[in-house]
């Protein structure tokens, strides 16, 4: 039975991972994700049913647009299956639990952040918020007003921190070192999984980014490199390979 709500979150996962190429895409441009429907962005060609049927669509129709025939961005099915790979992974470690709720709610920001950073380097200041307040809501709903509160002063915490992170940064490099979004994101961290997590998922970011930040560095020193998906993969994992503070604490300690 467990293989076939699997299967059943893969589909969810890709439906869902659809929508947040549109949030990702249009929130940045100011653009409203509800009108107009899905669009060809080369001819403009509004986008039947059958077009939209996430990855089979971009399968059957070669990658291309049905009407001009153009090359289809390739990042869309990526985005989608990314998305189904997340959020059945996440039902078939936690199943259906408070642990899973949390698992997608961060899966689903991490998707979304991935397409805005990616394409215009911003993290929008309304999905950012969104999530914040809908993370504190299930803290709320879940663990009582006394730990939610313990988490919004988590991401104040966080926040505050690399906001100095930033500031030396600026000041080391010469240059804008973070974006003003991966400071504003560390509030969502907080908030989910606290200060000792977060800090962590701060130096364990900065790990999974080096090699690629290297290979960038090397083939165009002035290309920037966004931080933002780092930081909530890190977070996802921490969640993921349930991670607690003690197994953080032991590696020092």
């Amino acid at each position: 039975m467990k293989i076939v709500f699997t299967i059943f979150m893969w589909i969810i996962g890709s439906i869902f991972g659809s929508f947040f190429n549109v949030v990702g895409y249009r929130i940045p441009r100011n653009l409203s994700i509800v009108k107009p429907g899905s669009f060809c962005p080369k001819c403009n060609h509004s986008l039947k049913w059958y077009e939209l049927i996430p990855i089979l669509s971009y399968i059957i129709q070669g990658g291309k647009c049905r009407c001009c025939h153009e090359r289809i961005s390739i990042i869309y099915p990526i985005i989608e299956v990314t998305t189904a790979i997340l959020f059945s992974t996440s039902y078939f470690v936690f199943g259906f639990s408070y642990e899973l709720i949390i698992a997608l709610v961060v899966a689903s920001f991490l998707v979304i952040v991935i397409v805005s950073d990616i394409n215009y380097l911003i993290i929008p200041d309304e999905v950012t918020f969104f999530f914040c307040i809908l993370m504190f809501i299930i803290k709320l709903a879940k663990e009582g007003i006394l730990h939610s509160i313990e988490s919004l002063l988590s991401g104040l915490f966080l926040f505050l921190l690399m906001y100095v992170i930033m500031l030396l940064g600026n000041m080391i490099f010469k240059k804008e070192s973070l974006g003003g979004g991966d400071v504003k994101l560390m509030f969502f961290v907080g908030i989910v999984i606290g200060p000792i997590l977060g800090m962590f998922s701060i130096f364990l970011s900065s790990l999974i980014a080096l090699p690629l930040s290297l290979i960038v560095y090397l083939k165009n020193k002035n290309n920037v490199i966004p931080f933002g998906p780092f930081i909530l993969i890190a977070t996802f994992a921490l969640i993921l390979f349930q991670v607690d503070n003690s197994g953080i604490l032991s590696l020092f300690w």
